[in-house]
C-alpha cells in the first residue's frame, strides 16, 4: 500500500526557490519587501509544486473567513464561465475561497443587486462583480462596505477598482480589419450601453470607426427577445451590405447559422465577425474572425487587485485596461466583385 502524496508546504517552496521560509511567506501574503526577481522565482516554484496557501489554518489564527464573493451574470456563457474559472484558480493560489452567485442571463438589475446583498451577508471579505448590466451606482454602495473589484467590463468610477479588456480597441480593430479587406457597406449588430456596458461600447466603436473611414453602416438593434433570423433578414434586405459585425461570438455564430439556412455563403457573399475569442466557439471548425479577450489575465488581475485592497493598498492600476488580440479566421474575406 502506497502512502498518499502529501501537499507541498511552504518549506518545499523555499527549498525549490533557494530562499528562506520567511521570504516565501512575505511573497505569498503580499506583505513585506521582496525583490522582483526573488518574488518571480518564488511564484514560479510555488506553481511548479502546486502549492497553495492553507486557508483554513490561516483563517483560524486570524479570525477571518478568507472568502471572496463573486457575482457572475451568466456562468453558462463562455466568457463568464471562463472568467469564473480564472478567478477561482487565482484566488486559490492566494489562499482564498470563492463563493459564487450567478444569474441565468435573464436577471434584471434588481435581481443582480439582491444577489450581491446575499453574498455580502455570507461574511465574505471582498466582492468581485462580473456583469455588464449592473450600473456603477448599484456597485458603489458595496464598494463602500467591502473591497470590491469589477472584472471583465470597462468600469471607470473613481470608487471602484476594475480590470477589463479595452472594448474600444477591440471594436475599432475589427472594423479596421474589414476596411482593410475593402468592405464599404457593413451591418453592425448594436446594443445600447444602458443594457450592456461591454457590448455597448464595442459595437459603438465598430460603427464609429467604419463611418470615420466613409463606410456606410446599417445598424441592427439586438434586443433580448429578437431572433438572429430577424437580424439576418434585415441585413439581407440591403443588397449592398457585404459584412455583418456581431458584438459577441455567440451572436456571430447564431448569425452564421441563419445564413447557412438561407444558402448565403460565408465569406463569399457575406463576411462575419464576432467578439470574445473564448471557449468552444474558437474551434477551427468555425474559424471565426473575432477579437480575443485575455480572460486569464482579467481574472488573475482582478483577484490580485482584490488582495491588494484587503491588505490596505491601492492597486497601482486602479482601472486596468488590458489589450486583446485580433484572430483572423475563415469568416472574413474581401467582398465579391
Amino acid at each position: 500500500m502506497t502512502d498518499r502524496p502529501r501537499n507541498p508546504t511552504i518549506i518545499d517552496v523555499a527549498e525549490r526557490a533557494g530562499v528562506s521560509k520567511s521570504v516565501v511567506s512575505r511573497v505569498v501574503s503580499g506583505r513585506g519587501s521582496v525583490g522582483e526577481a526573488t518574488r518571480k522565482r518564488v511564484l514560479a516554484a510555488a506553481q511548479e509544486l502546486g502549492y497553495v496557501v492553507n486557508a483554513s489554518a490561516r483563517a483560524m489564527v486570524a479570525h477571518r473567513t478568507y472568502t471572496f464573493g463573486a457575482f457572475v451574470r451568466d456562468a453558462a456563457t463562455p466568457f463568464y464561465g471562463h472568467l469564473l474559472t480564472a478567478l477561482q484558480e487565482r484566488a486559490a493560489f492566494h489562499g482564498y475561497r470563492v463563493v459564487t452567485a450567478t444569474g441565468s442571463g435573464g436577471f434584471e438589475v434588481a435581481d443582480e443587486y439582491r444577489a450581491l446583498e446575499t453574498l455580502a451577508m455570507l461574511r465574505v471579505e471582498a466582492l468581485i462583480v462580473c456583469s455588464g448590466l449592473l450600473p456603477s451606482e448599484g456597485i458603489v454602495p458595496f464598494a463602500a462596505r467591502l473591497p470590491t473589484v469589477v472584472a471583465g467590463r470597462p468600469e471607470t468610477h473613481p470608487s471602484i477598482t476594475s480590470v477589463y479588456c479595452d472594448e474600444v480597441e477591440g471594436g475599432t480593430a475589427l472594423a479596421d480589419h474589414l476596411l482593410a479587406l475593402g468592405h464599404r457597406e457593413v451591418a453592425v449588430v448594436t446594443v445600447p450601453t444602458s443594457r450592456s456596458v461591454t457590448l455597448g461600447p464595442r459595437s459603438a466603436a465598430m460603427v464609429r470607426r467604419l463611418r470615420e473611414h466613409g463606410a456606410r453602416v446599417l445598424e441592427i438593434a439586438e434586443r433580448p427577445r429578437e431572433s438572429a433570423g430577424a437580424m439576418v433578414a434585415e441585413a439581407l434586405r440591403h443588397p449592398g451590405v457585404t459584412a455583418v459585425m456581431a458584438p459577441s461570438d455567440r451572436i456571430a455564430v447564431a448569425v452564421l447559422e441563419q445564413l447557412l439556412m438561407r444558402g448565403v455563403d460565408v465569406p463569399g457573399d457575406l463576411s462575419v465577425t464576432g467578439y470574445d475569442g473564448i471557449g468552444e466557439l474558437t474551434t477551427s471548425l468555425i474559424a471565426l474572425t473575432t477579437w480575443r479577450q485575455p480572460i486569464g489575465l482579467i481574472g488573475s488581475g482582478a483577484v490580485d487587485a482584490l488582495v491588494q485592497l484587503l491588505d490596505g493598498e491601492r492597486p497601482p492600476d486602479h482601472h486596468r485596461a488590458l489589450p486583446g488580440s485580433l484572430v483572423t479566421g475563415r469568416t472574413t474575406a474581401p467582398p465579391a466583385a
